[in-house]
């Protein structure tokens, strides 16, 4: 059984593994828990990413673009206003090519393409305002386990990877929850038999999603920049403990140090 690493988590959120860096922009692992940056969803929280990377690096940061508070992995900011908003422009108009690694209920097809539109809300019946969302996905490894949660004798579940082709609220979760393929942890979309499985088995208390992996254009240099955030221990300990490693490349599992 996995070993939940909860407490050490929020204690090593004071240093925040740098993935890539530059005299322009910085990458980081945001861990899974902490907000990108103040929100009234979360008006008690007093620890956000952006002002512990400011204190981190000893200047201002800008942030290009967010991470739910529950995902963890690449997290880009300018650092200076003309570089940050260079880059949420790129975000903007989908010219950042976006990979996310994730646990779900269930085998999905081996390999498709969501479209569903998305209200900017998670509430299902909000019509008020409905953004265009595609995601593609395709799955890496499926795993059945000897244990009843549902109404069958086993339950089943799969890694997948997935793009998101454009950027609404909770995207992700809300397109597995729509393919009947919640991400296990996900405690709005998912289902939660099956997380408790997960944390009584595994000890895993987080949601299974990061983004490991991001692709864009330099904004001032224009060269080709990918930053790469290994999955985070607890994360890739779990896909360990499920025989799935072999089926991730090895810079999505190598260890921060």
């Amino acid at each position: 059984m996995l070993v939940a690493r909860r407490t050490a988590a929020l204690q090593d959120r004071a240093v925040l593994p740098i993935v890539f860096r530059d005299e322009h922009l910085v990458a980081i692992h945001k861990p899974a828990g902490l907000l990108v940056h103040r929100s009234r969803l979360d008006a008690h929280e007093r620890s956000f990413a952006l002002q512990q990377l400011r204190q981190q690096l000893g200047r201002r940061v800008y942030p290009a673009h967010r991470l739910d508070k529950a995902t963890s992995g690449v997290l880009l900011f300018g650092l200076t206003p003309e570089v940050g908003a260079a880059l949420s422009a790129l975000f903007a108009r989908q010219a950042v090519e976006k990979t996310y690694v994730a646990v779900v209920r269930g085998y999905p097809a081996e390999e498709g393409v969501v479209e569903h539109a998305l209200s900017l809300t998670d509430a299902a019946d909000d019509a008020t305002a409905v953004q265009a969302a595609v995601t593609r996905f395709r799955r890496l490894a499926t795993i059945e386990l000897e244990v009843a949660v549902d109404r069958y004798p086993t339950s089943r579940y799969a890694l997948v990877q997935l793009q998101p082709m454009s950027g609404r609220r909770h995207q992700l979760r809300r397109h597995m929850q729509h393919l009947s393929h919640p991400i296990i942890g996900d405690t709005t979309h998912g289902k939660g038999n099956h997380n408790r499985l997960f944390r009584e088995r595994f000890g895993s208390e987080r949601l299974l999603l990061a983004c490991v992996e991001l692709r864009l254009l330099h904004p001032i240099t224009g060269e080709a920049l990918t930053c790469t955030a290994p999955l985070a221990a607890d994360f890739a300990e779990l896909i360990d403990c499920l025989g799935w490693t072999s089926k991730l490349p090895q810079r999505w599992l190598a260890r921060h140090s």
